[in-house]
């Protein structure tokens, strides 16, 4: 009897824990209904580079998406970046298979020959006088260099697989048409091995300077981790002729980045050093900006970069020292970069915040000043030695400042001609048209005062794209033409010097994307240059509108909603909808206002579109705008919960009121930002039927100094980090919520804590809820497996606490 008793509670003690345990299961990968498993794997469409007089274009065919064999392959995380070790370059890359060559106006297209078998291209750069096209194939034990004759239309490999490509640029052409390469350093040998105990433990020290910085993953953990991180960026400049001979240029180093003068004599070098940081990911630790002549001999050690472990708080904080150091387009060999005056402190007041300087080649003389900014350097577009453009932002005031200054004569001042908010898309005068010049470098097309500006046209019916000249002296815009409904168009590329001949993209609702000529001079009729098919055979005949309504407090908002073929509201009964959306911030209820997107565009799949469910039977209420506004002093976040919950509201009430939608059954969801929007909308209220969150973050705790658009720290908002969190929360959940998160994110924020975590939450409090892990996936999805299951779990999710809740008929 006592044997019993004692094996009872055992028995008794053994039941308990297991069902205290989560119920973790490891599943196969399913697939979606058929309609939405077709759309998912419809051909994608090719990408396009044109020639700079468009007399061809470049076809580029992307690689469908990869295997979760693919993505499982070995890959290496370390400060910050994610490392194939097989090939030294990133782990994640989708490359182009196919190169094609099309005439414009003729339409005869060329394949071009002898490409990589299984080609997987990626770097892709034609020469300054386009007669060569370079490009880089990946294969299985590294990277190789390639080159096409654009007079015969033949590819042939240059280099064997001795590209290093794991951190910034990998490769860049001469004027004399050879190619500057970063290379693996020839002698770097084998890679380190790990030890196989550590050699003690691993400590980190503050002496007492404050040093916030946002979450980070892949961060460097121990020595072993500085080890291969040193042993991945060590790096060969080379040079390489075109029959395949190559030299080296300069030493081998840990280089960062590489850029070749516009004349082509110097190469600027940017070479990590130590001491490496464990708290900042690599694009932060110390580095020295050398200079050197084409050679390779060191002219200048022009700066030298400390760690960036220690920076204010805030949008606005930037490094001391100098920054953005870059070649002007319009010179030979002429620096230019910027250096902060407020010691990179946006909370310091001050007219004159920032320098702009230059310095040319020999780089022996004075730092020469250029400008200055009251804001935060944007950067500069160049134009001729006396008319370049001087960019200025600051994030605070969602405000941009643009000014014509004059390079020759730094002492004349600069003139302003664009200040505005950043957010307001109806007053956009949009942004310069880039042309070539003989350096083979981007400047502005202008004629004289009359710069030519590409727009969005954002309007109260929605975007209408526009070209333009520019008055820089008058401040007076001229439209030359704009997309007329029932299409949305828009200028890709100018062809002559009055932007009278150009080529635009145009499409319509169930109008796939193509490209025309358009001649506004000749008064010809456009003339269409490519044929691409409708790729979505399943979603032909769909209905969709964009709708405005109005919040509770006079807020005029916007959605874009999908129905399926053939229904129609009042007639047929209400249908259940899917409800897709990411909450925005702004400093202006005006702005906030504004219509954005336009009912025109062509519907386009991604892997994460929530309009995969009209073939499902659902209304899909897309681009559902979410604005949060804090005018003033105030901060948007201040009123994130109670204008989230408005906002929800009025769009329920709009698609009701429409006889489209069922009250009843509204799902909604988000991804990332939209994902923490949908867990705060069912912590506080039951407007919705089930919602879906994918790679989001729920405890802001988690992330202490700063998130999203949120500037103020932890300590200094205490009570936003905890009224923001779902997490705190997760006791009033009621309505059941797919959480899906990728097991890889390395997205600042969402690491797959934030779902673990907040799943726990839940089930602690008896929620409705389920998590799913995809291994190896990031903060997007890549892996056609892992696409088609997180397609077949919200379907799943959907039609069981969406579809099939509550039916009811529609109003007599």
């Amino acid at each position: 009897m006592k044997n019993f008793s004692k094996k009872l509670s055992l028995l008794l003690w053994a039941f308990t824990v297991w069902v205290c345990q989560p119920i973790f299961a490891q599943i196969t990968y399913q697939t979606p209904p058929k309609a939405i498993a077709d759309l998912v794997n419809a051909p994608s469409t090719p990408s396009v580079v044109f020639s700079e007089n468009a007399d061809w274009m470049l076809m580029l065919e992307r690689a469908d998406n990869p295997s979760i064999e693919t993505l499982s392959q070995p890959e290496l995380r370390i400060a910050g970046m994610r490392i194939n070790p097989a090939t030294s370059g990133p782990s994640r890359s989708r490359g182009i298979e196919n190169l094609k060559v099309r005439m414009t106006r003729s339409g005869e297209e060329i394949q071009i020959k002898n490409l990589p078998e299984n080609a997987s291209i990626g770097g892709i750069g034609l020469s300054n006088d386009e007669k060569y096209l370079a490009f880089t194939n990946t294969e299985s034990n590294g990277i190789s260099l390639w080159v096409v004759d654009l007079s015969t239309f033949e590819a042939r490999k240059l280099t064997d697989a001795i590209l290093n490509d794991v951190y910034g640029n990998v490769m860049t052409w001469t004027p004399d048409n050879q190619i500057l390469i970063k290379a693996v350093n020839p002698s770097r040998g084998a890679m380190p091995q790990a030890p196989s105990a550590p050699s003690g433990p691993i400590a980190q020290e503050t002496s007492g300077d404050a040093a916030p910085s946002r979450t980070y993953q892949d961060l460097l953990k121990d020595p072993y981790d500085e080890q291969l991180f040193a042993y991945f960026m060590d790096s060969q400049l080379m040079l390489v002729n075109l029959d395949g001979t190559k030299k080296a240029v300069g030493p081998t180093a840990m280089i960062k980045s590489f850029d070749l003068s516009p004349d082509g004599k110097y190469i600027m070098v940017d070479i990590i050093k130590k001491p490496f940081s464990y708290l900042v990911p690599a694009s932060r630790f110390p580095y020295d900006v050398e200079i050197w002549s084409s050679a390779g001999q060191k002219v200048k050690t022009f700066a030298q970069i400390p760690l960036d472990e220690v920076r204010p708080t805030g949008f606005d904080a930037t490094v001391t020292g100098p920054r953005s150091i870059n070649w002007r387009a319009d010179k030979g060999a002429v620096l230019y970069w910027v250096e902060a005056q407020d010691g990179g402190d946006g909370k310091v007041d001050m007219e004159e915040r920032e320098i702009v300087y230059t310095l040319a080649a020999p780089f022996n003389g004075p730092n020469q000043k250029l400008a200055t900014t009251s804001l935060r350097f944007g950067g500069i577009a160049w134009s001729t030695d006396d008319f370049a453009i001087l960019n200025e932002r600051w994030f605070g005031a969602r405000r941009e400042i643009r000014s014509v200054i004059n390079p020759s004569n730094p002492s004349q001042s600069k003139q302003v001609i664009i200040d505005r908010s950043y957010d307001d898309i109806y007053n956009d005068p949009g942004d310069p048209i880039y042309e070539t010049n003989d350096f083979g470098r981007s400047v502005l097309k202008r004629k004289g005062d009359l710069l030519f500006m590409n727009s969005e046209g954002g309007s109260p019916e929605g975007s209408m794209p526009f070209l333009s000249t520019f008055n820089v002296k008058t401040k007076e815009q001229k439209i030359l033409w704009r997309s007329q409904a029932p299409y949305y168009e828009r200028v890709v590329k100018v062809v002559d010097e009055d932007a009278t001949e150009f080529i635009t993209l145009k499409e319509s609702t169930d109008i796939q994307p193509n490209y025309w000529m358009v001649n506004t001079k000749k008064r010809i009729a456009p003339m269409q240059i490519t044929n691409f098919a409708h790729p979505y055979e399943g979603l032909k005949g769909i209905n969709k509108q964009l709708v405005k309504y109005k919040r509770k407090d006079g807020l005029d908002l916007s959605a874009v909603i999908y129905t399926p073929e053939g229904f129609t509201p009042g007639e047929d009964a209400p249908l259940p909808v899917l409800m897709w959306a990411y909450p925005r911030e702004y400093k202006s209820a005006e702005i906030a206002a504004q219509v954005r997107g336009s009912k025109y565009r062509f519907t386009r799949l991604s892997w994460g579109s929530p309009i995969y469910w009209v073939t499902q039977g659902y209304a899909i209420m897309d681009q559902t705008e979410m604005p949060i506004v804090g005018e003033g002093d105030k901060e948007p976040n201040d009123y994130f919960r109670e204008q989230l919950v408005a906002n929800a509201e009025a769009a329920i009430d709009h698609i009701v009121e429409l006889g489209i939608g069922d009250r009843n059954r509204i799902g909604v969801g988000g991804h990332s930002y939209g994902a923490f929007m949908t867990a705060n909308l069912l912590s506080h209220t039951d407007l919705f039927a089930a919602g879906i969150a994918r790679s989001g973050a729920y405890n802001r705790t988690l992330t202490p100094f700063g998130f999203q658009y949120e500037q103020r720290t932890y300590w200094e908002a205490p009570e936003v980090y905890f009224n923001m969190s779902p997490f705190s929360f997760a006791h009033k959940v009621k309505t059941p919520i797919l959480l899906i998160h990728g097991q890889a994110d390395n997205n600042s924020g969402t690491f797959p804590i934030q779902s673990e975590r907040y799943y726990n939450a839940l089930k602690g409090h008896g929620a409705t809820a389920r998590l799913v892990f995809l291994p190896h996936e990031s903060h997007g999805y890549s892996a056609k497996e892992s696409i088609l299951h997180t397609l077949y779990e919200m379907d799943t999710w959907l039609d069981k606490y969406v579809k099939n809740k509550n039916k009811i008929e529609p109003s007599k």
